[in-house]
């Protein structure tokens, strides 16, 4: 694999496309919007309110005050619904002592019961003379629309049309029993559409609704305008945006608070802007402009809920039998005041959440827009706001899928500490300063999730990469190795590494004779009691187990965790395994004598070499081994190859000698094994240090140097010398078939001289 395949392989690694995936996931989260999201958001706007809502406006400033039918009117004018009359009184009340508009969070939707015409259908034993005259009283429905056609005197003679009464209006849902009257007076909405937009179309934005409950015809034609006071609540049943308009049977209506400020600014037309994305702000006048959603609803900035902005609707009733300076104050409560005529009585089931509070009359939150749209004071959430979270969340959650599997939870860590803490102050600040809603929660809450998850996948990938390593390992490494691989995974290096190694290459001399004394079933037994004590020393000694094939063992060191000591450890490994050969003979020679068959004991023959190899899993996507590769390999093999034809236990090549100094070592041979166009040295191994310094392998080792240098210079009887002479010296090591190997090939050479130029070197013709 070249560079770029690494480089993508590891930018684009398991833990990063699961991070993307998740990443992908809460993108798709964030622009399909759901409940969940929205309601998150949300609340999230509502703390910020909580935290800091609006400043109640002084009382000098009020530019609207509630006309209250609270539970104090009710039980003095009687239960509701009050007579026509009775609000008529009202309404001219209001009118007279000042007010610029009366509109009412109410609808009358159905004549009144108390008009003369049905007080006469109703009551029995009237005489025809009564009835009629009855009859041809003024109903209560005529007097109350007689009043809302009453020029306003806060007016004056400014206005052509001074009438300040709005009617309210809202939906009923289907089947419900209200007369459908005729066409509802169209509003005049003018609709201006950003740069770009030629035919803007502010109907497909705003709310539908399929049903409207209007008041009765000579109401409705009496007011100056109408206007929809439903309110909304959001999923939690909080009451957050005011719909500005609305679309009914495909025309433009103007919601209750939209309409009161129309009148009071007296413009038949008001202009809607609409984006591709859909309404951005309506606009009473050229400087009173309301924002608005992308739905065309207006997101008041509230505050808590004031009683001092109530007055209760018996008073104005009864102004006149006011005290005198109840009267003035009410009097400068109302004058130049737009009023709004509601409900706070629980009983008449007008009763609404807000963000900052809790169970606060319905027609509140209309008082609450007029309150933001007099001071400017709107939450503002822009559309571009959609785009600024999903491009944060974008570039916070690609650095952290980038660097949570490059530099580990910790620091990452700390880069989601500044992500949350940015995007919180900066949320609050621009709520705090500029009244914009930002979201900082869905954000942050992903990038978490995004992290843990990241954080979470990399614990597992560690726990399986030591799972793996050891099972992988567990088999041909020493417990304590398989530990410090396990606990220090970045130590091992997998896929492939050249590094220096030493090899370790055993083998049963005859095992095919051997072998053929047993049974299937008894050969893997046989063979089981060989190898288990074989793998044991190399373990015991830092080695890795590679292989076993049939009776050979292929073992080697300094992999996959360093060993200084690994030539030296694989010589050490080497004699103690031929050691373990004498008692494995033992044993199984008492069993043969058990069994009745014939015992053949058995001959280890070993190879140790030491040099550069590749080691690292070695196979195919399917099926790999921990391995290892090289020249280095293949000498080892040869050299154990050759000790049966050199009559000694253990070869070793020059430089295993070279790195395990002070062994009981002596030269054999300069060889070139099969394979190879070149000699090479190599190494009887015949003991450990302690060996080395022993008089006896001292003599016997003088005598080989000797021979093996009268050899090479073709002096042939000082050659056979020193081979008697180390015959002699031999004692307990087994170097017998050695000194025979040279007496053979001398006699040879006495007969069939070498060329002169011979350089000593023995070329294998076996492996």
């Amino acid at each position: 694999m070249g560079r770029i395949g690494q480089f993508f392989k590891k930018a684009f690694s398991t833990d990063r496309l699961i991070g993307l995936g998740f990443l992908t996931v809460l993108m798709v989260v964030l622009i399909a919007n759901p409940n969940v999201v929205q309601l998150l958001r949300l609340k999230t706007f509502d703390y910020f309110q909580v935290l800091k809502p609006r400043a109640p406006t002084p009382e000098k400033e009020q530019p609207i005050k509630v006309i209250d039918i609270d539970e104090k009117s009710l039980q003095s004018i009687g239960q509701w619904p009050w007579s026509r009359s009775t609000i008529a009184k009202m309404v001219q009340n209001l009118q007279d002592l000042g007010a610029t508009i009366v509109a009412f969070d109410i609808v009358f939707a159905e004549p009144d019961r108390t008009n003369p015409s049905d007080i006469v259908k109703n009551v029995i034993g009237l005489d025809p003379d009564t009835k009629a005259k009855i009859s041809k009283l003024r109903s209560n429905d005529e007097i109350f629309a007689s009043v809302i056609r009453r020029p306003c005197p806060a007016y004056g003679r400014s206005r052509r049309d001074a009438r300040c009464v709005v009617m309210g209006q809202t939906h009923h849902d289907e089947g419900a029993d209200f007369k459908e009257y005729k066409k509802a007076k169209k509003k005049s909405i003018a609709t201006r559409g950003t740069k770009g937009m030629k035919f803007p179309d502010v109907k497909k934005h705003v709310p539908r609704l399929d049903h409207l409950t209007r008041n009765i015809p000579i109401l409705e034609q009496s007011s100056i305008g109408e206007g929809f006071f439903s309110l909304d609540s959001e999923l939690d049943g909080i009451v957050r945006r005011i719909p500005t308009l609305f679309n009914y049977k495909d025309e433009v209506y103007t919601a209750l608070s939209v309409e009161m400020l129309r009148v009071l600014f007296n413009k038949k037309t008001i202009f809607a802007r609409v984006s591709p994305a859909g309404m951005e702000s309506l606009a009473v006048t050229k400087k009173f402009v309301m924002p608005t959603d992308a739905r065309g609803r207006v997101w008041p900035y509230f505050s808590k809920y004031e009683r001092s902005n109530y007055i209760s609707a018996v008073d104005i009733i009864n102004m006149r039998s006011l005290p005198k300076k109840d009267l003035q104050k009410l009097i400068k409560d109302v004058r130049g005041r737009m009023t709004i005529v509601g409900t706070s009585a629980v009983g008449l089931k007008d009763i609404r959440n807000t963000p900052v509070d809790s169970r606060i009359p319905g027609v509140e939150v209309h008082a609450q827009v007029i309150e933001s749209a007099a001071k400017r004071l709107y939450l503002k959430r822009p559309h571009y706001m959609n785009g600024a979270e999903w491009t944060i969340l974008l570039i916070v959650g690609l650095l952290m899928v980038w660097l949570v599997p490059k530099v580990g939870a910790k620091w990452t860590l700390l880069l989601f500490v500044l992500m949350a803490g940015g995007s919180v102050g900066g949320a609050w600040y621009l709520f705090s300063e500029h009244r914009i809603l930002f979201d900082p929660v869905y954000g942050t809450v992903s990038v978490f999730l995004l992290y843990s998850l990241l954080t979470y996948t990399g614990y597992a990938r560690e726990e399986a990469q030591r799972r793996q390593t050891r099972d992988a390992f567990g088999k041909y490494l020493s417990p304590d190795m398989v530990a410090r691989v396990a606990n220090d995974p970045d130590s091992l290096v997998l896929g492939g590494e050249q590094r220096e190694l030493t090899l370790l290459f055993s083998d049963v001399r005859g095992f095919t004779t051997i072998s053929e004394q047993f049974t299937p079933v008894g050969l893997t037994g046989l063979i089981n009691k060989l190898l288990t004590p074989l793998t044991n020393v190399i373990l015991s000694h830092h080695g890795t187990v590679d292989k076993y094939m049939g009776d050979c063992v292929m073992a080697f060191w300094n992999a996959p965790l360093d060993d200084p000591d690994h030539a030296r450890n694989a010589c050490i490994s080497a004699m103690e395994m031929l050691a373990e050969i004498a008692p494995l003979n033992e044993r199984l020679e008492a069993e043969a004598k058990e069994e009745g068959r014939k015992h053949i004991p058995m001959q280890v023959g070993l190879g140790v070499n030491t040099g550069m190899g590749v080691v690292g899993n070695m196979g195919s996507d399917q099926r790999f081994d921990y391995s290892v590769l090289g020249d280095c390999v293949n000498m080892a093999a040869r050299f154990e190859g050759q000790t049966k034809e050199y009559g000694v236990d253990i070869l070793i090549g020059a430089e295993t000698n070279e790195k395990a100094p002070g062994l009981a070592t002596f030269e054999a041979d300069l060889i070139q094994v099969k394979g190879k166009t070149i000699g090479v040295p190599i190494f009887v191994l015949l003991g450990d240090e302690k060996v080395a310094e022993s008089e006896d392998f001292k003599k016997l080792k003088s005598c080989v140097d000797d021979m093996i240098k009268n050899y090479r210079a073709q002096n042939w009887e000082k050659a056979k010398a020193s081979l008697q002479e180390g015959r002699k010296n031999m004692k307990d090591f087994r170097v017998a078939g050695f000194f025979d190997l040279y007496e053979k090939r001398i006699a040879e050479y006495e007969e069939f001289p070498p060329p002169a130029d011979w350089d000593g070197v023995f070329i294998a013709t076996s492996k």
